[in-house]
């Protein structure tokens, strides 16, 4: 039988594509990033990824083994004390005050209530489809960034943050742990984390192109 993780990348071929192909990306891969967009981005993903805390932690508390459950509290660890800390950086190095952005714009809103909904209401493998998505697209395109000229150093450090090596292993425990849950589930189970994984690709897609939209806070 097809790896369930397989299955999943070929059934959403497209949609994965139009992402790791999306404008934002090709833009980093040129280093012709607007700083605009960029700091955008940082004050839009940096809320994301305190959301992502949150995700992880369903996640962590969902899970049946406690192998599961070492591996994930390992992810929040990064999250928190790697991530967190280089938006905090950041947001210090560039005079980033991150009141002057509208963080509930409609694409980013839906980014950040989509994913969360999967983790609330979903069971734990939902959890790791969508996270799976967000995870392997970025170390997909970061990769092929990383050979490409940035000049940027923060933005070179941030695609930096998604080819290391704990990335890369978080990226494929994610691989990993859909492969091994597929071995045991039925063809709708299947079929319903590769529309989780679609979905999550689908609002990946809308939060980077809000990257490029000028309003900010009232």
């Amino acid at each position: 039988m097809e790896k369930l993780s397989d299955f999943i990348l070929r059934e959403n071929r497209t949609v994965f594509d139009e992402m790791v192909a999306h404008r934002f990306v090709e833009d980093i891969k040129a280093d012709t990033l607007p700083k605009s967009a960029f700091e955008r981005y940082l004050v839009f993903e940096g809320a994301f990824v305190e959301t992502a805390i949150s995700i992880f932690a369903y996640a962590t508390a969902k899970a049946e083994t406690m192998t599961d459950r070492r591996w994930l509290i390992g992810v929040l660890d990064a999250l928190a004390n790697s991530q967190i800390a280089y938006f905090e950086r950041t947001f210090i190095a560039r005079g980033i005050d991150v009141a002057d952005f509208d963080v509930d714009l409609p694409a980013v809103a839906r980014f950040r209530d989509g994913m969360l909904a999967i983790a609330q209401d979903g069971g734990f493998i939902d959890t790791v489809a969508a996270m799976f998505a967000a995870e392997w697209m970025y170390w997909t395109w970061s990769k092929q960034a990383a050979q490409n000229t940035i000049s940027d150093p923060l933005l070179a450090e941030w695609v930096g943050l998604h080819t290391d090596e704990t990335f890369a292993a978080q990226a494929t425990w994610l691989k990993d742990r859909l492969d091994e849950a597929g071995e045991t589930l039925s063809g709708a189970e299947r079929a319903h984390l590769s529309a989780v994984f679609g979905k999550a690709m689908r609002l990946e897609i809308d939060f980077h192109s809000a990257a490029y939209e000028e309003k900010t806070a009232a």
